[in-house]
């Protein structure tokens, strides 16, 4: 734990030398009389995936109280389409060990995300931060592990483009400056990101960089370090809120949109998993993929095509799941394999000490690694309901672990090849396909939706409302009546622009 908590850039942890999940009320007041904290603000994400925020000023230490007791009431009419106006208070409920500095405000202020309680104090059953909830929970109950997850929030800044040390188009890999223009607002998002709680691996420039009508449109990432899927959720939303707020001082324009124009690569948000059993990984054994991982892996392919429904959720999503365009196309997984649905990552899984090889002389024990290997789902994009999506994985990774035939779909569906070749349009044919429009997406949901209402994980209500939403896009010829017209694809864009 004292790792956890030195040199931590989150003020209330360093203030409290607390873990997050350790956080009480009664730190909360401490800490807000401690820093001179005059505000408090509320925060939730309502239907369209966005944080909704309601604002309070402390009178005095018993109102204080009150709020971080009882919470408050709000509207879900306005908050939750599902929702009638007739019966539509919900109270919100802070979750302390959420609690962060607001990096934005003006005045000293502090953000809480909020969970969803109905009339009677049950949690809101269609919420989507309690199926998550309840997923985790089935997840354990059933095989005794724990899931956790790491995402990769890919973007695109964009800004007026400058007149040298132009970018190379669709080659901005890890990118330097001067070639990569956004390095230090990437940097400047990371520590506001780390300040509030994320727990941050590193950030980048990615692939995708191009100049259209006078704009640079660069593309970068930022990935975070495996936690439970919860607080994994709450990470990227943060995260997400963080990187608009910080573009908008800056007058820049950011978007998560899964496809900006044709012919450049999309954005994706990528989400590694792994499964934990009494704090150790059980994704690998003895320098292999496990048993365990190839369970999990096989419940995401048996559920790939209704995954889609979670993951990517407007027109926009099906036009970057193409080929050549860095997304996946086809349900099959691989070993170090970009081009499929499912990656196993390098995991660190030789013997040799790599650090003392590159430095000579070094004398320091092999670091323990057996606890880096994930597997990496690389469908999902930004236009995701993170919470559903996160859900939505952990019952197709429990799917997977209680399958009698598991590990023969594991076989079936393993592509050690790059798909994309044409060489390779044989083995191509014979795989599944992920859908390609909502519509698709919807009807593969419904068919597979015993799966997700398994042990009350997904209500009947929750999945009613995302199957009605994909099929009124009315998509499910858009990618071929628009094949060719870029303008129209262009107005698409703009549609869905600021989409999760």
């Amino acid at each position: 734990m004292d790792q956890f908590l030195s040199l931590s850039c989150n003020p209330i942890v360093s203030k409290l030398q607390k873990a997050p999940s350790a956080f009480t009320r009664q730190d909360i007041i401490n800490y807000i009389q401690q820093a001179g904290i005059r505000h408090v603000n509320f925060m939730y994400p309502a239907g369209d995936g966005r944080l909704k925020t309601l604002n309070f000023v402390i009178n005095n230490a018993a109102y204080l109280e009150e709020i971080l007791s009882c919470g408050e009431r709000v509207d879900g009419s306005s908050l939750f389409p599902s929702i009638e106006a007739g019966s539509s208070d919900l109270y919100v409920v802070p979750r302390y060990r959420t609690a962060f500095v607001d990096p934005f405000a003006a005045l000293p202020t502090l953000g809480i995300l909020c969970s969803f309680f109905n009339k009677d104090g049950e949690p809101l059953e269609n919420s989507p931060e309690y199926t998550l909830h309840k997923a985790c929970k089935a997840f354990h109950d059933v095989t005794g592990m724990d899931f956790e997850v790491m995402g990769e929030l890919e973007y695109y800044v964009i800004a007026e483009a400058p007149d040298r040390y132009p970018a190379s188009d669709q080659h901005g890999y890890h990118e330097s400056a001067p070639y990569t223009k956004f390095n230090a607002f990437r940097q400047e998002c990371m520590l506001l990101i780390a300040q509030t709680g994320g727990q941050i691996k590193y950030g980048h420039s990615e692939v995708g960089n191009f100049t259209l009508h006078g704009k640079i449109y660069e593309q970068n990432e930022i990935e975070f370090l495996p936690v439970p899927a919860m607080a994994a959720a709450e990470q990227l939303l943060i995260a997400k809120w963080i990187i608009r707020n910080l573009a908008s001082r800056y007058n820049l324009d950011v978007t998560f949109a899964p496809k900006i124009t044709v012919g450049k690569a999309g954005s994706g948000m990528h989400v590694h998993m792994r499964i934990m059993k009494d704090g150790k990984n059980q994704m690998s054994q003895n320098g292999e993929i496990s048993d365990t991982a190839r369970r999990a892996i096989a419940g995401i392919m048996a559920l790939a095509q209704s995954l889609t429904a979670f993951g990517n959720t407007n027109p926009m999503s099906y036009f970057r799941l193409v080929p050549h365009q860095e997304a996946p196309t086809s349900v099959c997984w691989g070993d170090r394999n970009r081009s499929v649905l499912v990656r196993v990552p390098l995991g660190w899984n030789c013997s040799k000490n790599l650090c003392a090889m590159a430095n000579p002389g070094e004398n320091s024990r092999a670091y323990d690694t057996s606890q880096k290997q994930t597997v990496e789902i690389r469908s999902p994009d930004g236009s995701a309901d993170v919470y559903l999506l996160l859900a939505g994985l952990a019952v197709a990774c429990r799917h997977g672990l209680t399958m009698p035939d598991a590990l023969d779909l594991a076989d079936k569906t393993y592509v050690n090849v790059n798909i994309h070749c044409r060489e390779h349009e044989q083995l191509v044919n014979s795989l599944a396909k992920l859908p390609d429009s909502c519509a698709a997406s919807a009807d593969c949901l419904a068919g597979q939706r015993a799966v997700y209402e398994e042990r009350q994980v997904f209500s009947p209500a929750t999945l009613d409302s995302v199957i009605s939403r994909l099929r009124a896009f009315d998509d499910r010829n858009l990618r071929q009546d628009l094949h060719g017209d870029n303008d129209a694809m262009l107005r698409l864009v703009s549609q869905y622009f600021h989409c999760g």
